[in-house]
C-alpha cells in the first residue's frame, strides 16, 4: 500500500542527551484517516512539526509523498494543510478577510473561501470581526485555514480544541466527508479518544517518545483483544477472592479484566457456583481501554 508518510528510524532531540522520539517508525497509507494518540509530552506535535519540516531532520527520516522533506518543502505545502501551532490572525479584520490574506500570500484560488467557510460552518460570521468570535468559531477558522488549497494530505493537532459537542461532530463529518469523497489522507491527533475511534481507520500510539502501536484499527483489535467487563452482583465484595485479577469497584460491582466472550461466560459460570446472585454484564471495552492498557506497557 502505498504511504502519504512514512518515518523510518526517526530520532530528535534539543539536547543531544535527552531525547524526545526515540527511534520513530510510522506509515500513514494514502487515503486513510490515521489517528496519532499519546499523552501530553508524548512527542504527538514535534513528530508532526518533524513531517512538517519546522524541525530539522538531519537523517532524512521523514516522507511526505515519497519525498525526504528538505526537497519537498516549500513548494510541497501547496498540497497539504496543516493545523499544528494555532495560526495568528487580524482581530480586526473578518473571517472572510483573513483568509483572503492568506489566499493572496500563498496565491492560493480566492473563489475557495466561501465554500471552504461553508465547510466549517462559518457563513454567517463570514464579515464578523475575529474579535468577536468564540474560541469554537476560531478553531473552525483555523481549521478553514488549513483546508483552503484543497490538500491532499492534512496534518491537524488536536483540531476539535475548543469545540463543543455539537461542533465536534460536525468537524468529524466534515473530515470523513473529505476523505471519502475527495480522498483526502488525514492525520489527526486528539487526546479525545471516543472521538478519534469513530472516524479514523488507521493508529498510531506514541508514549515517552516511543512508538506503541501501529496499524489498522482491526489490527489493533486482535492484537490486544481484551476488554473490561462489569459484572453487578448482590455483595460484590464476597467474591471477589474467586475471580483472578478481580477489581471492586462498589458494593454491587467488579470489573475483571477478559479477552473473550468465552472467558466471560466463564467467570460468570464460577460466580454462579459461589452462589453469586447476577443482574447485569457489562462488557466495557474500546480505543480507551486500549490506551490505556497500552502506554502503561514497558
Amino acid at each position: 500500500m502505498e504511504n502519504s508518510i512514512e518515518i523510518q528510524n526517526l530520532n530528535f532531540g534539543y539536547d543531544a542527551g535527552k531525547m524526545i522520539l526515540k527511534n520513530i517508525n510510522l506509515n500513514v497509507p494514502k487515503g486513510s484517516i490515521y489517528g496519532f494518540l499519546g499523552a501530553n509530552g508524548a512527542g504527538k506535535s514535534t513528530t508532526m512539526r518533524m513531517i512538517m519540516g519546522l524541525h530539522n531532520d538531519e537523517g532524512n527520516s521523514v516522507k511526505v509523498f515519497g519525498q525526504p522533506v528538505q526537497k519537498l518543502y516549500p513548494s510541497g505545502l501547496q498540497n497539504i494543510g496543516s493545523l499544528i501551532d494555532y495560526p495568528a490572525f487580524y482581530d480586526h479584520l473578518s473571517g472572510y478577510d483573513n483568509l483572503n490574506i492568506v489566499c493572496k500570500i500563498r496565491n492560493l484560488n480566492v473563489g475557495k473561501i466561501d465554500e471552504t467557510l461553508a465547510l466549517v460552518g462559518l457563513t454567517d460570521a463570514r464579515d464578523i470581526k475575529m474579535k468577536k468570535y468564540s474560541l469554537g468559531m476560531k478553531q473552525r477558522l483555523a481549521i478553514s485555514l488549513a483546508l483552503i488549497s484543497e490538500p491532499e494530505l492534512l496534518i491537524l493537532d488536536e483540531p476539535v480544541n475548543g469545540l463543543d459537542p455539537n461542533g465536534m461532530l460536525e468537524v468529524r463529518e466534515l473530515l470523513v466527508k473529505l476523505n471519502k469523497e475527495k480522498g483526502t489522507t488525514i492525520l489527526i491527533s486528539s487526546h479525545l479518544l471516543q472521538e478519534i475511534d469513530k472516524m479514523v481507520t488507521h493508529l498510531g500510539i506514541i508514549s515517552n517518545g516511543e512508538m506503541k502501536f501501529e496499524g489498522s484499527k482491526k489490527e489493533l483489535n486482535e492484537k490486544f483483544s481484551f476488554q473490561k467487563t462489569k459484572f453487578t452482583l448482590v455483595d460484590a465484595k464476597n467474591f471477589i477472592p474467586f475471580i483472578e485479577k478481580a477489581e471492586l469497584l462498589s458494593d454491587t460491582e467488579i470489573s475483571v479484566l477478559t479477552h473473550s466472550p468465552e472467558e466471560i461466560a466463564k467467570i460468570n459460570k464460577k460466580l454462579i457456583e459461589k452462589g453469586a446472585e447476577i443482574y447485569q454484564i457489562n462488557p466495557v471495552g474500546g480505543l480507551e481501554d486500549w490506551f490505556m492498557e497500552i502506554t502503561k506497557q514497558n
